[in-house]
């Protein structure tokens, strides 16, 4: 599951790791909300969210979802800075995978997706 509140972004990773050559199935969302709405326990692999958004952040989201299925992983993507240690600290998060600095290539992010799934 993809999240992020600017819809060209949902598209172009939807689509870029889609059609990476890697059998994956994406489903994308601008919008928080809609993207807890819509989470089914034990169905998705990995959440990829941006970390700040209007009406809930990335780590408010994780936690929300971690609330449904403590099993998924996540990774989060920011165009800011991030003390990855003092976000731990902070935030109870036991599946917090890796952070992804913005912009990334599809290639890296294809690539840290792959390495939290393995």
């Amino acid at each position: 599951m993809i999240v992020d509140d600017n819809s060209d972004i949902v598209f172009t990773l939807r689509t870029g790791l889609e059609n990476s050559g890697e059998t994956i199935k994406v489903d994308g969302f601008d919008n928080p909300v809609n993207a807890l709405s819509a989470f089914e326990p034990d169905f998705y692999d990995l959440l990829l969210t941006d970390v700040n958004m209007p009406l809930m952040n990335g780590f408010e989201l994780c936690q929300e979802m971690f609330k449904r299925d403590n099993k998924i992983k996540v990774c989060f993507m920011t165009s800011g800075e991030i003390n990855m240690n003092l976000v731990r600290e902070m935030h109870s998060l036991r599946n917090i995978g890796c952070f992804i600095k913005k912009p990334a290539t599809m290639d890296e992010i294809l690539r840290r997706i792959k390495s939290e799934l393995e």
